[in-house]
């Protein structure tokens, strides 16, 4: 429910704050004093398209501030909160929408203070307010408005919802099959192609570690002959020759050793030597053993050749490098897996069938449910419709056959009208006027108003070529949906207005201190200022007590 609006700097508004109540609520006024204007600034915060003509002459920018209620709302509240939306705290029942436009072109928009865009703005929007005037903001004009309205007339929206879950799984069955015909040859030919490399691969039967010892245990034997020679050279020079290395230090360690009595001073250099014999005799020590590990086998050389041989054969042949042959085989694996597990043709196809029959059985449903919400629907527009200065005028719901459906079901829904009697049933978008549009509309909402989506309901001038009992008809069918829903009504008619629970005047004046420019202001009006402006819209040059007894009588009628 709409709860506030603030508007400023819009048109012909300088700046205007407005309280909304629940009930059905009327706009009064001359023309020109900008009733229409608060309908425009208010979609321009749902999301209609705006233009830098609407920023009120000699400012910067307009900016309009519409906040609602949203506690019985949870289908918002839910949109709302998956697209990071939400109100701020715990408090989710508001809903804050806001829009500004600049001199210089520029629109933005928020939702709950956050950034949001122009679709966003619409997608709540839709869920918050339906307008109903001008043919631009009738939702009933479009298809798919007529079978969302019907859906929710029949009590369906779930089994709609089904349907559509029911013909997006077929269908991707469906596509999936026919990929796979499409491309049979092919993936027959990858099949044999993968089982082939796998063969190849886990018969080379490689991995990393192979791969890091392979290197190792080659280099090592390639080079054998060269380090043993150089093994057995500096086995010589340190232990084995006649000037070994090990003889000289010993030597050495033995007369400085002797000389420590008469100088104790050699002690630091002597512990040094020591060190080093004992390091140098270490080294020697590993050597032998080294030396004695080394092994010379030509054969076991050529083994290892031939395996390395084998290895980058396979890598040249892949496209890979050695290190990557594993990974290469891994990948097969998994690609083979996904054929296992991708079935064939016929398997498909009978999963396929079964999604397609589901489908259909809840399609087939959904038809017989629409078929009779359909004929409950016409017969009671059409009844409504004899008391709207429509008499004769017919409305009928078709249900245009789909032979392969969709994923709104078998059928497509189309409102037809025939205005008048004598005329034909054309689809309702193109053959009634405004004003007849407005009250058919008017009449389909009264009937399906415990059904409908959005809280607040707003019509713009339903009274065009109307007068009269119709007039009062007009009022009573908007007062009965205003106990169902939040009704706002931009009348000329005083038949309408006094039915109103609520009216407020919208009075266009001159700002003198800025220039003369003409500003519009809205007052709510209490017992006897709803008199004086019924009785101005009754009509006459002078308001006598006559007609302000005239209005005083239509108020309490209203009231009844």
């Amino acid at each position: 429910m709409l709860r506030f609006l603030n508007i400023q700097d819009f048109v012909i508004i300088d700046r205007m704050e407005m309280e909304f109540v629940p009930g059905f609520t009327v706009l009064t006024g001359e023309t020109g004093a900008g009733k229409s204007i608060l309908i425009d600034a208010l979609s321009l915060a749902l999301g209609e398209r705006g233009d830098v003509g609407e920023v009120r002459n000699g400012c910067k920018r307009a900016e309009i501030s519409a906040e609602f209620d949203v506690s019985k709302s949870p289908e918002l509240v839910d949109w709302l909160r998956k697209n990071d939306l939400e109100g701020h705290g715990d408090d989710d029942s508001v809903c804050l929408m806001r829009r500004v436009i600049e001199i210089g072109g520029r629109s933005r928009g928020f939702i709950n203070g956050r950034p949001a865009t122009l679709q966003q703005l619409r997608t709540a929007g839709k869920k918050l307010v339906d307008i109903y005037g001008q043919q631009e903001h009738q939702s009933l004009l479009h298809s798919e408005a007529q079978r969302d309205l019907l859906d929710s007339f029949s009590g369906s929206r779930e089994l709609a919802q089904a349907v559509a879950t029911g013909y997006r799984r077929w269908q991707s069955l469906l596509q999936r099959r026919m990929t796979w015909e499409q491309n049979t040859a092919a993936f027959v030919s990858e099949h044999e192609q993968l089982e082939l490399q796998n063969r190849e691969l886990s018969t080379l039967n490689f991995s990393p570690d192979e791969w890091q010892t392979l290197q190792t245990d080659h280099s090592r034997l390639s080079h054998s002959a060269s380090l043993l020679e150089t093994v057995q050279a500096c086995l010589e020079i340190m232990s084995e020759g006649e000037s070994a290395s090990l003889t000289q230090i010993n030597f050495v360690t033995s007369r400085l050793n002797g000389l420590l009595q008469y100088d104790t001073n050699l002690k630091g250099m002597l512990d040094m030597l020591e060190s080093a014999q004992i390091q140098l005799q270490e080294v020697v020590y590993e050597l032998g053993h080294y030396q004695q590990r080394l092994d010379l086998d030509p054969q076991r050389l050529q083994e290892m050749e031939e395996r390395l041989s084998v290895v980058h054969a396979a890598a040249r042949k892949y496209r890979v490098v050695p290190d990557e042959l594993p990974n290469l085989l891994r990948t097969v694996k998994e690609r083979l897996e996904e054929f296992s597990q991708g079935g064939n043709g016929e398997a498909m196809a009978k999963e396929e069938a079964i999604a397609r029959d589901v489908y259909l059985k809840l399609a087939k449903k959904l038809s017989v449910v629409r078929d009779g919400a359909a004929r409950k629907l016409t017969q009671q527009v059409t009844a409504a419709m004899q008391t709207l200065a429509m008499e004769g005028g017919k409305f009928t719901v078709i249900q245009i056959s789909l032979e392969q459906g969709n994923a709104h079901g078998m059928e497509q829904i189309e409102f037809q009208v025939s205005p008048h009697q004598g005329l034909p049933l054309r689809p309702l978008a193109k053959v009634v006027s405004g004003g007849e549009l407005s009250r058919i509309s008017l009449a389909i909402q009264v009937i399906t108003s415990k059904v409908g989506v959005a809280p607040t309901l707003i019509f713009d001038e339903v009274d065009a070529g109307i007068g009269g009992r119709v007039a009062e008809i007009v009022g009573g069918l908007l007062k009965k949906l205003g106990a169902e829903r939040q009704v706002m009504c931009v009348t000329h008619l005083a038949q309408v207005a006094s039915a109103g629970d609520q009216q407020w005047q919208v009075v266009k004046s001159s700002d003198r201190a800025n220039g003369g420019n003409i500003l519009s202001r809205i007052t709510v009006l209490k017992n006897q200022e709803r008199i004086e402006e019924i009785a101005r819209m009754l009509g006459g040059v002078e308001i006598t007590e006559t007609t302000r007894k005239h209005a005083a009588e239509m108020l309490r009628v209203g009231e009844d």
